[in-house]
């Protein structure tokens, strides 16, 4: 991967290049703010940095929207009552309780339930979080897959197995090879139907392996809002992480 820089007015525009066989070049900014590049290797290097300038106006707004949000990084949980957790798209305080036989965690009515024995075994609490949101995750994940392969099915895309794992910088990845969809598990955090945008978007790699205008005709296509489902996950969600 190469780094190049192009100049924008006052701003140092800088983004990684990566040499892949596809047909348009593609630009893409991530939400750690990192800008990237795809194009083929027969593209000039000049066309490219002219293509970035290009869109200049564009990446400072964008940038600028995922600046606006990286102040609000989620500080390091105390799992203590009060504390505020998201699931689905929703806000849940958390009330911490003695368990007197199964340690477990249960929501309802606006509250995650956190049943623990000793309330200051900080790993303890933590475990049973994570265990809690991987649970559900893999659940509405498979949910969410199961209602929106029947879109895809008839372009002959065959149903892929589900993965999920913490990920910096994007929400899914389409494994072509294993035929596999991998999903952040903090997208469990979203609103479903933001789940079924991430999981659709992944779901047409399998059909177009990159982000060409075919690729994009097909989201439009099967999902026309498409883009404002992003946006609240760029925006809002990345907020909570």
């Amino acid at each position: 991967m190469e780094t190049h820089h192009v100049q924008y007015g006052n701003t140092c525009i800088t983004f990684e290049l990566k040499r892949k066989n596809v047909k348009n070049v593609n630009l893409s900014i991530k939400p750690d703010m990192t800008i990237v590049v795809s194009a083929n290797e027969q593209v000039p290097l000049d066309f490219i940095c002219d293509f970035v300038k290009g869109k200049g106006a564009w990446i400072t707004k964008h940038v600028k929207n995922f600046e606006n949000v990286q102040p609000y990084k989620q500080s390091p949980r105390e799992y203590v009552s009060g504390e505020s957790f998201k699931y689905l798209g929703k806000q849940y305080r958390l009330r911490v309780v003695d368990a007197n036989e199964e340690e477990t965690v249960k929501y309802f009515r606006g509250f995650i339930y956190l049943y623990v024995k000793n309330r200051h075994d900080h790993s303890r609490k933590a475990k049973l979080m994570d265990q809690w949101y991987r649970a559900k995750a893999m659940r509405v994940f498979g949910e969410s897959l199961d209602k929106v392969y029947p879109v895809v099915q008839k372009y002959g895309i065959e149903k892929p197995s589900l993965d999920m794992r913490m990920m910096k910088a994007r929400w899914g990845s389409a494994l072509i090879d294993t035929n596999t969809i991998l999903l952040n598990t903090e997208l469990i955090k979203a609103p479903k139907y933001c789940i079924e945008y991430v999981i659709l978007h992944e779901l047409i790699h399998f059909k177009y392996n990159d982000h060409s205008d075919g690729f994009y005709t097909m989201l439009f296509t099967l999902m026309p809002d498409w883009e404002k489902r992003k946006l609240i996950l760029d925006e809002e969600i990345v907020r909570e992480l």
